[in-house]
């Protein structure tokens, strides 16, 4: 980006010194390249729980922004912080979901969970925000999750848990950088998953305002 803006003040300088009949098209070559430079700024990185999320992260061959970071937690005890990564930025839940693109929800475990909590957390919070007609779709989808899940045996403090959404492939399970599994096809699918934190009745409502990108209260 730099490059592009050194090339146009470039430009315009040398116009001051060029011949009035030699200036148009300089500037019309100038305004096209400030106009190539894009209309946004990096998102910054956040901080939360005292932990740092990067402002950018490369997903599906997008580079997406991270849209607002929340904690999961109940009184004093917090179980994990999240951020949530998307191709452009959103405020409410619909908007989330229409934005195309790659998307990822990164969790960052704030205390050891045996998974079998972390399973029944996933399942109370897709029948809390998915339509009941919709769900009966999603059960081998969701039993092959929790096989992944269960897999792990414990999820530890520290740990990196990505749930990932590339439209090329599908929802792809991720933690601490590894692949677990294929990845699931259906927008349906990836849709209950972020519903969990962001829907009418999300896990928890700080966390959805925040991941939302708006102010906790």
């Amino acid at each position: 980006m730099s490059r592009v803006i050194d090339r146009s003040v470039t430009t315009l300088l040398a116009m001051n010194h060029a011949p009035a009949r030699s200036r148009r098209p300089w500037l019309a070559a100038a305004l096209w390249l400030l106009a190539a430079v894009p209309a946004f700024a990096a998102a910054p990185p956040m901080k939360i729980a005292g932990l740092t999320f990067a402002g950018e992260l490369p997903l599906g061959g997008q580079v997406l922004q991270l849209n607002g970071v929340g904690v999961r937690a109940v009184a004093w005890f917090k179980g994990y912080a999240a951020g949530l990564y998307l191709s452009a930025r959103a405020r409410t839940a619909a908007q989330v979901l229409a934005t195309p693109g790659a998307k990822r929800l990164e969790m960052r475990m704030l205390v050891d969970v045996d998974t079998e909590e972390f399973i029944k957390a996933i399942h109370k919070g897709i029948a809390r925000n998915t339509p009941v007609a919709g769900q009966p779709a999603l059960a081998d989808r969701i039993a092959r999750l929790d096989e992944l899940l269960r897999a792990m045996g414990k999820v530890n403090k520290g740990d990196i848990i990505d749930l990932d959404w590339l439209p090329d492939h599908g929802f792809q399970l991720v933690v601490n950088g590894q692949r677990r599994g294929e990845p699931m096809a259906g927008d349906d699918l990836y849709a209950a998953l972020l519903l969990i934190f962001i829907g009418e009745k999300p896990v928890d409502a700080d966390l959805k305002t925040g991941l939302l990108g708006k102010q906790q209260s």
